[in-house]
């Protein structure tokens, strides 16, 4: 600034200095020759090279007649504007025009032409109104702040894991407390009612999906949380989730819900293990034993039909069956036992015979070894 008003004082003591002849000769009515301090509008004394022609003088307002003022700066300044420039800088207004409409081409240019990636969608707003919903590919739009282009990711998988640090406690719907942990993958399927329909889309499916396990759990008894039930509270928790997520139309899509961690807490853990593997031992108990009335049932059934098909066979001729069932008994009784055969009427000397007595004879082959 201090140079700037520096540059204009130089300006203003040339302009306000009379014209000289450069060989001294005084020109008017004044007073000396050398001196140049006359009266008259043309003093005396040498001309300054370096002043303003006389026919571009203008007439100085003030101070007498040949006294100098600070009008005539001004004046000179506004008519150097009006003529295309300031001093010293010809055209500079039309420079000015050329770096203003550059600046608005670039501008143009960076805010109307958008490149949208293949997983991509550009929610288009007028004047901030919802106008459209730009697909994949280099769009072209109207100028910011006509109209505005919010990129969105649809094609990523967001993951929200719970809880974020320490335990989850849950009441259970047999009035126990299970301590879990889960994932949430979701991802966007409507760009516009995600950007528009919901202020906050990660921390709603994150309420939700608080909100949907617990309900869920609210219904679960303990043992099917940490067993063979938490297939079921998966599947039920991304179903509530769903639910009220389309009624908010918040354009957001629940991939699948993973429980991580169900167990009980910290505190009573030891104590429940030890009950859970008192029932593990109980239930397998049960199952050895109903194995085993499935087998003797399965051996009493099959010689019951055996007992059919021989009573068939008893109605048609008594006699011959009542005599084969005999045999057939005394074949299976004495197959297992040692047999002695006595004569009357007395007693005979004990004769192992190997067709008698199974280890007859292997006795006998000893004896003759």
């Amino acid at each position: 600034m201090a140079n700037l008003m520096s540059w204009l004082g130089k300006a203003g003591i040339l302009q306000n200095e009379a014209p000289k002849s450069p060989w001294g000769s005084g020109g008017g009515s004044g007073n000396g020759g050398g001196s140049g301090d006359g009266k008259g509008g043309s003093g005396g004394g040498p001309r300054n090279p370096w002043s303003f022609p006389p026919e571009g003088r203008r007439p100085r307002s003030g101070g007498g007649d040949g006294g100098g003022g600070g009008g005539g700066l001004f004046e000179e300044l506004f008519r150097r504007a009006r003529g295309g420039g300031f001093p010293g800088a010809p055209g500079g207004a039309r420079l000015w025009a050329l770096v203003i409409v550059g600046l608005l081409l670039i501008w143009v240019i960076f805010t109307s032409f958008h490149t949208i990636g293949p997983r991509e969608r550009g929610v288009v707003t007028t004047l901030g109104r919802y106008t459209g919903t730009l697909d994949s590919g280099v769009k072209f739009t109207l100028p910011a702040p006509i109209q505005m282009v919010d990129v969105v990711d649809v094609g990523s998988v967001r993951t929200e894991k719970f809880p974020e640090s320490g335990a989850n406690l849950m009441l259970t719907g047999d009035q126990n407390i299970v301590d879990l942990a889960y994932s949430v993958n979701w991802y966007i399927t409507d760009a516009a009612d995600y950007s528009f329909q919901i202020k906050d889309p990660k921390e709603t499916v994150k309420d939700t999906a608080e909100s949907a396990m617990r309900a869920v759990i609210a219904t679960t008894t303990l043992t099917e949380a940490i067993g063979e039930g938490q297939g079921r509270i998966s599947s039920d928790v991304q179903a509530a989730m769903q639910k009220i997520l389309d009624e908010y139309h918040a354009g957001i899509r629940v991939q699948s819900v993973a429980l991580t961690k169900a167990a009980a807490p910290e505190q009573v853990d030891d104590a429940f293990k030890a009950v859970q593997a008192a029932q593990q031992g109980a239930q397998g108990a049960r199952n050895n034993a109903n194995g085993y009335a499935q087998q003797v049932i399965a051996v009493a059934q099959g010689e019951a039909a055996e007992f059919d098909k021989i009573y068939e066979q008893y109605k048609t001729a008594p006699q011959v069956t009542r005599r084969r069932l005999y045999y057939e008994t005394m074949e299976q009784v004495l197959a297992r036992t040692n047999k002695t055969i006595v004569e009357a009427p007395g007693v005979t000397p004990y004769l192992p015979l190997p067709g008698i007595r199974p280890d007859a004879g292997k006795a006998q082959q000893g004896d003759q070894k």
